[in-house]
């Protein structure tokens, strides 16, 4: 599978997600307003992957700085990266990746060097997120089960972290591990990530795959068809409060009255310690055309009202554990949570 993200040396390489399925779009991004406009427009998405693409986003923007006066430079890399934080505003990778690039800045020396150390610092970055994935992901294949039917939403897999994934990693683990599994894919209203994406990746991984549209989760649920929901996550805050793609909640809901294993899998690049709960997370309104529009064609009235919520938030007591890179953790997840990512 084309790699979801590639530095080559003056720009940065992506696979266009809003091409897939139907064509695997190389795009060469040549400067940070390409990187930031790649954010926006969801060719480049998933915490993981943003908080990789806005580093080297940064790095790039660095290198068509020309002055020799390093405070100036200093002012508008600054302009660079408050372009690319103003990009997608759930993602909390995103601004920890920020925040890192921006202490490189800060550290003493010539132009020359600093350009280099980001440089260096995007790569270690996206090293510590394939790295980071791998990990979790190995971590996580121990909670399946042979023979296990899973259902995921969204997509949480290489597209989505630029490494091994996060849902989709535990799942290709467990199927490394000699394990038989059926996994369900809800289409993931209104981009479609479940169905363009997740179903492609499960493919290419010769992994058996059964899609299903977001309303049908319950049905599956009570028929005891699922035995384990696995998600990813953009944000999780001190308490273990979970902001993931719309509809994540629904499917909490559903699986606790269902008795099943509800699980998130993410990074601790996602943990956000900072929010003391899933209400201080901040949620993305889009464009309303992604809800009254597929792939450009109309599919609703003109002139109606919409609501365009790109995620919601799951509260900590729907969730059985937490998969990370530093250990599989439940509650009390304040405790926890403050553990492993400190």
């Amino acid at each position: 599978m084309p790699k979801a993200i590639e530095w080559l040396d003056d720009k940065l390489r992506i696979l266009d997600q809003s091409k897939l399925p139907w064509e695997q779009a190389l795009a060469n991004l040549a400067n940070y307003q390409d990187v930031a406009l790649a954010i926006k427009e969801m060719r480049i998405r998933g915490a993981p992957a943003i908080g990789v693409a806005a580093a080297y986003g940064i790095a790039l923007g660095a290198q068509d700085i020309k002055t020799t006066d390093a405070d100036n430079f200093r002012k508008q890399l600054n302009q660079v990266m408050q372009t690319l934080a103003t990009t997608r505003p759930t993602a909390v990778n995103l601004f920890q990746a920020i925040n890192r690039m921006r202490k490189i800045a800060a550290i003493g020396g010539n132009i020359p060097e600093i350009k280099e150390a980001l440089i260096a610092k995007a790569k270690q970055i996206h090293q510590e997120e394939i790295e980071a994935t791998k990990r979790l992901s190995q971590l996580g294949a121990e909670l399946i089960q042979d023979g296990f039917a899973i259902l995921t939403h969204c997509n949480a897999g290489s597209l989505a972290t630029a490494g091994y994934g996060t849902a989709l990693g535990v799942i290709k683990a467990a199927k490394e591990q000699g394990k038989q599994l059926n996994i369900i894919v809800t289409e993931t209203r209104p981009l479609l990530q479940g169905a363009r994406l997740t179903t492609w990746e499960l493919k290419q991984e010769g992994i058996p795959v059964t899609l299903i549209t977001d309303s049908m989760a319950g049905y599956f649920m009570h028929q005891k068809k699922i035995d384990c929901v696995i998600v990813g996550a953009d944000r999780i805050a001190a308490n273990g409060d979970v902001a993931n793609k719309i509809g994540t909640y629904t499917l909490a809901v559903l699986a606790k009255e269902n008795d099943i294993p509800f699980y998130v899998a993410a990074p601790t690049s996602t943990i956000d310690l900072s929010l003391s709960s899933g209400a201080e997370i901040p949620i993305e309104e889009r464009d309303p055309d992604e809800v009254t529009h597929i792939q450009g064609i109309r599919i609703a009235p003109g002139e109606i009202d919409v609501a365009n919520p790109a995620f919601d938030v799951t509260p900590h007591n729907y969730i059985a554990a937490i998969i990370t890179e530093r250990g599989i953790i439940r509650e009390p997840y304040i405790e926890r949570l403050r553990e492993i990512a400190t």
